[in-house]
Parts: structure tokens; C-alpha cells; sequence
């Protein structure tokens, strides 16, 4: 009788091949888990040499109580100067325009502070700096991208980028304006996903949408970039394809110890506790720098005029109100909530406002925009109201839940 081959021992045809699938397989995971470990291990080193350019050597840190370190690094050794306009640049400790902006802009009710300062303060000649960690880079879809956005002009249709934004503002244009002022009530809104942000600021434009530039600053809550969802004060610039976040590159001239770009702050509002921060961007009268100015008193530093193409005399736009960035605007929208997460129509203790809106042109002195305008590109998802009614200085209401049975 024939022997068949499994009778002696031997695999047939179908043994044969299910084997050398397996050998393949195990051959696969080998390859694979070695192209991955390199590819780990390569990004690993993109990431220290990463920390390495953004991180200065500390004079001193400072370990806060939500995670945060703030090093406290030379003024003369800060990312500004890795510029290659500001090679030889002598610091300005002072805007010329300093005793203007605390006498004419209005007062401030600001009772919200940085949580780092609990745990220490920066000596003079340093400035403070929230340290990039390794935890926060990883979280960035792009290193070489990490703590830039896109660009944006609110009430421009026109730009692509529009489908990712939405915005609930208040604007003035048709002058040149070189200064910008609000107090700006202070929320923690809701934030779903990592890769979206919500923010109240204020800010200037000048130049077409595809080639803009733009100064912002506020308050936001923007995991991709600070790696967690607390309210953190922010400011941000871009001209044409250059600018980021606080000091995340070098371009913004820091001149202060007290306030770090990119710290939580606190207390946030409640229906029976209103917190503000007053902020002011506004040009030096030589026409050099762009200064930012904390409360009316405390001068964060300034953007060299020198970095920008447009901006470099003066905006011809003027923004006030909120920002939601969302990859999923549409149906179904993101519960990303903008200000409070309540409807302008809540009014007082319950919306997001801003009060005290101010700007400044030629004639140098702080007052309420001759003409304003609202616009709201969601207005079922996020709204505004410029509310004259029941104030003699109008309040400028702003935001919304995102996601409701308006905005499915």
C-alpha cells in the first residue's frame, strides 16, 4: 500500500505553504518591529534636538503646581535673538508710549493671576519661560510645525482654512489703527478633542488673506500646544509663513520677569465671581515695536516692526471676541464650546464679555471705535451680541456650546 506523506513524517503541499506563511509572518514582525523601533528611536532624537533649540539654559526654574517649569533664562539669551533681523538688536526696557497707555486706556478689574507665580518669581534680568517638555512635543501631529496655526482672517470667506475656524467677533476697519485694548472675561470652556482649541483674544491684521500679518493675544485652552485643557494666557503672530506661540521661535522681545507667555491663570469665572485680564497690543510711537502691555502696567515686551511685511506701521483691521479651531465644523459639529459655553444672549454672569474696548489711531488716544461690526461664521453654534442697552460703555458679548439642537 502507498505510503501517504503524512504517514512518514513529511508535510504535504498545504503543510508546506502554511509554514512558510508563518516563517513569513514571523519574518514580517521581525522586519517591521525594527523599522519601527528605528523610526521611534529617530524620533526620539528629532525630539531632543528639538528641546534643545527651544529650551535656553536656566538661571533658575521653577516647579509649578499644575507641571509646568518656568526657567528663569538670561533677558539677553532669550529665543528672540536665534532671529537672524535681530542679530545686534539692543533691547527697548520701555515703550516710549508707556505713560500714555497706563493714563488713557481704561482701568483694569483684573483680580486673575499666573498659577506659577505661587511657587516662586524670576530675578531681575531674566525673563520667565514655560519649559517645552517631551510630553508636549509628542502630542504635536508636526515637530517642525509644533506651536504655529494656520493662517485665518475671521470675516474672510475666501480663505480655505475658514472651513476649520469658527469665529463670534467684533471689528472695526477703515482707519489705521495702532493700538488695541479690552478687559477680557475669563472662562474654561469645554475642549473635545486634542487636536482643537477654543480662545477669547483680541487682535490686529493688515495685509490681503493668502499673505496677512497678524498679532493675537488672550486667553485659550488649547491642548495640542500646552498639552493639557487649563485657561492659559497666550500670545501669538505670524507674517507670511513665520511666527508661533509665545516664545515657541524667536521674534517676540520679552522684557518682563513677572509674566510668563503661555502660563495658566486663575481664578476662573463663576455665575457669582466675574475674573478679568486687560490686554492691550499697541505701536510705539516711533513705530518700531508692537508692545504688549498686561493690566496697564506691566509691559510683557514687543514685536519688532522688523518682522513684519504689512504690520510694519500699522493695522487696518481690528478684532475682539473668540475662535473655535475644529477639523469637524460640519455635521456632526464638535462640542468644542467658545467664552463661557453660553449664548451672547445670557448676558452678564453668564456669556463670555468684553469690556472697555478701546483702540488707538493717529490722534494717539484710547476711545470706542467710531464704527464697529459682529460677525459669526456659526452663528447657530456660536453667537454675539454688541449689547449698548444697558451700559454707557457697551459690552461685547460672544460664544456658544458648539454642538446643540441649532447646530446638530
Amino acid at each position: 500500500m502507498e505510503k501517504r506523506a503524512s504517514d512518514n513524517g513529511f508535510l504535504g503541499f498545504s503543510g508546506k505553504v502554511i509554514l512558510l506563511a508563518l516563517v513569513l509572518l514571523v519574518l514580517g514582525d521581525h522586519v517591521n518591529g525594527t523599522r519601527n523601533a528605528a523610526t521611534s528611536a529617530e524620533r526620539d532624537l528629532e525630539i531632543e534636538r528639538k528641546l534643545k533649540l527651544m529650551n535656553k539654559p536656566a538661571v533658575k526654574s521653577i516647579q509649578s503646581e499644575d507641571g509646568d517649569i518656568i526657567d528663569c533664562v538670561d533677558i539677553n539669551k532669550q529665543p528672540a535673538f536665534d532671529h537672524p533681523l535681530l542679530k545686534n538688536h539692543k533691547i527697548q526696557m520701555r515703550p516710549s508710549m508707556d505713560e500714555k497707555v497706563n493714563e488713557e486706556a481704561a482701568s483694569s478689574n483684573s483680580t486673575v493671576r499666573q498659577l506659577w507665580r505661587k511657587s516662586g518669581s524670576c530675578p531681575e534680568g531674566t525673563i520667565p519661560i514655560r519649559r517645552v517638555q517631551k510630553s508636549h512635543l509628542l502630542r504635536a501631529p508636526s515637530l517642525e510645525n509644533y506651536g504655529m496655526k494656520g493662517k485665518h482672517v475671521p470675516n474672510s470667506m475666501n480663505d480655505l482654512n475658514s472651513r476649520m475656524y469658527a469665529d463670534a467677533v467684533l471689528l472695526t476697519q477703515g482707519y489705521r489703527y495702532n493700538g488695541v485694548h479690552a478687559n477680557i472675561n475669563v472662562w474654561n470652556p469645554y475642549v473635545e478633542a486634542d487636536d482643537e482649541y477654543t480662545s477669547a483674544q483680541i487682535w490686529v491684521v493688515n495685509g490681503p488673506y493668502y499673505l496677512q500679518d497678524t498679532i493675537q493675544t488672550g486667553w485659550t485652552v488649547n491642548p495640542t500646544v500646552y498639552g493639557d485643557k487649563r485657561t492659559r494666557f497666550f500670545s501669538y503672530w505670524l507674517s507670511n509663513t513665520t511666527g508661533c506661540y509665545d516664545l515657541f521661535c524667536s521674534g517676540f522681545v520679552q522684557t518682563s520677569s513677572e509674566i510668563a507667555l503661555g502660563g495658566a491663570i486663575e481664578p476662573i469665572s463663576t455665575g457669582q465671581q466675574q475674573n478679568e485680564i486687560t490686554l492691550s497690543i499697541a505701536l510705539d510711537t516711533s513705530g518700531s515695536n508692537w508692545w504688549l502691555v498686561f493690566n496697564n502696567k506691566t509691559n510683557i515686551g514687543y514685536w519688532p516692526s522688523s518682522l513684519f511685511i504689512y504690520l510694519f506701521g500699522a493695522a487696518t483691521t481690528v478684532f475682539w471676541g473668540g475662535e473655535v479651531y475644529s477639523q469637524r465644523l460640519g455635521t456632526p459639529h464638535t462640542l468644542t464650546a467658545m467664552g463661557s459655553g453660553n449664548f451672547a444672549g445670557y448676558r452678564f454672569g453668564r456669556s463670555c464679555f468684553m469690556s472697555q474696548i478701546r483702540i488707538r489711531d493717529n490722534s494717539l488716544v484710547w476711545k470706542y471705535p467710531e464704527w464697529v461690526s459682529t460677525y459669526q461664521s456659526q452663528y447657530n453654534c456660536y453667537d454675539v451680541l454688541n449689547d449698548k442697552e444697558y451700559s454707557a460703555d457697551p459690552f461685547f458679548y460672544f460664544g456658544g456650546p458648539g454642538r446643540n439642537d441649532r447646530c446638530p
